[in-house]
């Protein structure tokens, strides 16, 4: 119903740093959980993170921990992916994720979203 668009990607160098952005068409506190999800060719698509938006609470996948962080901003219905110490592995197409209903414990699972921006390539160069 919604749609989400993210922004931020980029070439950078391992050791390197982005800000991904993903806006929502309305009211971005409708969602129960908004997050990011990655896709390297040839891969599966892989959980990185979420926030559940009424509570903050927040999720990163042990692939990134201590690297990255997500955040919102309620006021501009937006959520955030700050990606530091960039490494060549983390190198993929970054979606925006979005769901109305989902149950807590099904956050990681990519089909349980409803909700999907287009995607923004994040490229590590070594």
């Amino acid at each position: 119903q919604g749609h989400l668009v993210e922004s931020g990607g980029g070439l950078v160098q391992a050791g390197g740093s982005l800000t991904l952005s993903c806006g929502t068409s309305g009211r971005a506190s409708s969602y129960f959980v908004m997050g990011w999800f990655r896709q390297a060719p040839g891969k599966e698509r892989e959980f990185v993170a979420s926030i559940q938006w009424r509570s903050g609470s927040t999720y990163v996948s042990d692939s990134v921990k201590g690297r990255f962080t997500i955040s919102k901003n309620d006021a501009r219905n937006a959520v955030f992916l700050q990606m530091n110490t960039l490494r060549p592995e983390d190198t993929g197409v970054y979606y925006c994720a979005a769901d109305r209903t989902i149950s807590s414990s099904n956050l990681f699972d990519a089909r349980r979203y409803g909700d999907w921006g287009l995607g923004t390539q994040v490229t590590v160069s070594s």
